[in-house]
């Protein structure tokens, strides 16, 4: 049988993690922060637990921050710990050595031959991505990999475009960044993941952004559509996802993780986070509509209740974590 980190686990079975319920306004949020749900829950953990890093989302001048779960919380919360894997042989060699030594290799990878990305980018847009791979299989050229909301399988010709096994005579391979997590001997319990997060909370309400990152993206949000309605349609995907797809996601999840802590002593901040939330979720239709129309006037105010239950988010956090 071919090693495996988790042995057991099975694509035409596997089931989401309840973060990536259909009933959620973003089922889906990014790749890396989406496979920590799913590898966490996976070793019977709380992915709740981590996702109080949402509170430090900015407003990058051309995006909202792509948010990721700082590698040290992870080693704080669960004793798992993560760094890059040199690649310096072929990327299957080097993934292979670490999935025999029970490690899960995070490797960066084109969606172009990622089939559970059909309708999006399979086939169709060459994108960077990163998935978790559990199972390598490289006589029967297949994997078994974490990637967004779920586990998939990939094999033929997908897995040898995956791995460049196509490249003309000669031509040298991209070599892609590359994680490996190491899990601990036993796992952290409840209790201390829960103390921990509400010390991490803390941490991060503290790094928070100087300004309200929302009323910034406002400010320019307009003048950035009109730009990109004069770019081909499918432009409007990419900027919709790096910028509504990325504060509404991060602001829903950040509602998870309060509720998860203590729905009764954050649940004023909760409804101000789901509020971010849907706001994005409505003005991504509008977008939609600005650009297919190219009438910008409507987007004018549209963000302004995001904006404005930032702000009393972040003042109510202020007061229960005093």
């Amino acid at each position: 049988m071919t090693p495996a980190v988790f042995p057991g686990l099975d694509p035409a079975t596997y089931k989401p993690h309840a973060l990536h319920a259909s009933d959620r306004m973003w089922p889906e949020t990014n790749c890396y922060v989406d496979l920590w749900i799913e590898v966490l829950a996976t070793l019977g953990l709380a992915p709740e637990s981590m996702l109080g890093f949402t509170l430090t989302q900015d407003f990058e001048g051309d995006q909202l921050t792509f948010f990721k779960v700082p590698l040290e919380d992870l080693e704080e919360l669960y004793g798992i710990r993560v760094t890059e894997l040199a690649i310096f042989d072929s990327v299957e060699a080097h993934v292979a050595e670490q999935i025999a030594r029970g490690r899960l290799c995070l490797v960066e990878m084109d969606s172009y031959f990622m089939p559970d990305t059909r309708g999006v980018g399979y086939r169709q847009d060459h994108g960077k991505t990163t998935v978790a791979i559990n199972r390598l299989d490289l006589t029967g050229r297949t994997m078994d990999y974490f990637h967004n909301g779920g586990f998939f399988t990939v094999g033929g010709e997908d897995f040898d475009g995956l791995f460049q096994h196509d490249l003309p005579e000669g031509a040298l391979p991209f070599l892609p960044y590359t994680e490996f997590a190491k899990f601990p001997t036993a796992p952290s319990s409840p209790e201390h993941q829960r103390q921990t997060a509400e010390r991490l909370l803390k941490r991060h309400f503290a790094r928070r952004p100087d300004s309200n990152p929302l009323a910034a993206f406002a400010a320019v949000f307009p003048v950035q559509v009109e730009a990109i309605a004069e770019r081909p349609f499918g432009y409007f995907h990419k900027y919709a996802f790096n910028t509504l797809r990325q504060f509404g996601a991060n602001f829903e999840l950040l509602a998870s993780h309060l509720a998860w802590l203590s729905e009764s002593r954050h649940g004023e901040a909760i409804a101000q986070a789901l509020r971010v939330s849907e706001t994005a979720k409505t003005v991504q239709f509008q977008l939609a509509r600005a650009v297919t129309r190219k009438k910008f006037d409507p987007l004018q105010s549209a963000l302004d209740p995001a904006a404005q239950a930032w702000d009393k988010l972040f003042a109510e956090l202020g007061k229960t974590l005093a």
